[in-house]
């Protein structure tokens, strides 16, 4: 097993720039990396990373969230197994699938897009990051929590924090001071209103997480506050680069972009392809329960083990021509991608997969449709190639973009 000093440094600016290159050496020269300054053991295969997400044998826990997460969100869903677990998770997942989701969340989403899009759809041009995809998926989330969408600045301000000090991964003790000072803020925002709103419930999902109750366990206010602050760091950081992710692929690929123009049918599939190939979120630790023997040598137990999963999804040993986006590929499931029986590993498999895959579909499916069809002729601004950033989670930075201005 190689060192990390011997192998593409996951810190360093070239990474960050573009990892794909660096991820290739990792898969096909170093497949497991002892990183000293991360403290982590890297793994970079799919076959490596979907083992450690599915975990049959029990070999991996997420105890690495106590340190990672718990400091900005407080104990949430994530740290839990077993039954806790599974009850915990039993009281929030029928918000975000079947028919809360369409008859409750999926008008939300169409009502906040289509006024996102009238903001800008006449002028004939737009940013389709700043303007659309970073603000959708908090609008949704304000809504469906009956929050007040005009602390949007706060919300935002607070999961960009949050995303940061997660993925703080040179430990800058700025970045590490100003996660944890929004845990602090998000509850003094939040446990009034949670309180609130057990006094006086409503319709919103706020109201069904206070009311919720399986097997006698009802959730705390800390409960539902801490969920709220991953919903609104994991829902808002990941959509916004998924949405801005969709498009700039097809903007890149412009024969895949008409035949979604024409074949709406095809959103899923161009959605799954880019949840392959641009991921949002490039890499998910997870800790060793025991000593675990993998590609290129052994993890011991008690190790923090980071899960590439921007370069597991580009492994030529589980897709054909890992590195071009092709919404019509063969070797990847749209029907099950969105699932916990996904063959990509974008929303991580196994009892810790996403809660949250089928929101996150419905606001890109959405999105994408009424963009499509609102802006005829939608093409990349003239001499712009959209550039990526970011290492933990990764997405363009800016998606300026013309169209056929219509009247009215």
């Amino acid at each position: 097993m190689s060192t990390a000093r011997q192998a593409p440094d996951i810190l360093s600016p070239e990474f960050a720039a573009n990892p794909y290159p660096a991820y290739r050496v990792m898969r096909e020269e170093e497949p497991l990396i002892w990183h000293e300054a991360m403290q982590s053991y890297i793994v970079s295969r799919y076959a490596d990373v979907e083992r450690v997400f599915k975990d049959k044998k029990a070999e991996f826990t997420t105890d690495n969230y106590s340190w990672q997460l718990e400091p900005v969100h407080g104990r949430t869903i994530l740290q839990l197994s077993g039954r806790e677990h599974a009850v915990r998770r039993a009281l929030v997942a029928p918000a975000f699938r079947g028919s809360d989701l369409q008859e409750k969340f999926l008008p939300v989403i169409e009502r906040n897009s289509r006024e996102l899009i009238d903001a800008f759809r006449h002028s004939g041009s737009a940013d389709l990051v700043s303007d659309y995809a970073t603000r959708l998926p908090v609008n949704v989330i304000a809504d469906m929590l009956g929050l007040d969408k005009a602390d949007h600045t706060r919300f935002h301000g607070w999961y960009t924090a949050v995303i940061a000090f997660l993925g703080n991964l040179a430990g800058d003790p700025e970045v590490t001071a100003a996660g944890e000072r929004t845990r602090v803020e998000f509850a003094e925002y939040m446990i009034p209103v949670i309180r609130a709103r057990r006094e006086s419930p409503g319709e919103d999902l706020l109201s069904v997480l206070c009311a919720a109750e399986v097997d006698g366990v009802r959730m705390s206010d800390e409960d539902i506050k801490a969920f709220c602050s991953l919903l609104l760091a994991a829902g808002g950081e990941t959509t916004d680069k998924a949405i801005a992710s969709v498009f700039a692929n097809l903007l890149r690929n412009p024969d895949q972009l008409a035949a979604v123009r024409e074949d709406r049918t095809l959103i899923a599939a161009a959605f799954a392809e880019t949840l392959r190939y641009t991921p949002p979120v490039h890499m998910i630790m997870r800790q060793s329960a025991t000593e675990v023997e993998v590609s290129g040598g052994v993890i011991p137990a008690g190790a923090t083990v980071t899960c590439l999963i921007g370069s597991a999804n580009r492994d030529g040993d589980r897709y054909r021509e890992p590195d071009r986006f092709d919404i019509f590929r063969d070797d990847l499931s749209t029907t099950s991608a969105f699932t916990a029986a996904a063959d990509h590993l974008a929303f991580a498999l196994g009892r810790h997969f996403c809660v949250g895959a089928l929101l996150a579909k419905a606001e890109v499916e959405t999105g994408v449709n009424q963009l499509l069809d609102a802006l005829p002729g939608l093409r990349l601004a003239d001499g712009f190639d959209p550039a990526e950033q970011g290492v933990f989670t990764r997405g363009p930075r800016s998606l300026p973009v013309v169209f056929d201005a219509v009247a009215g």
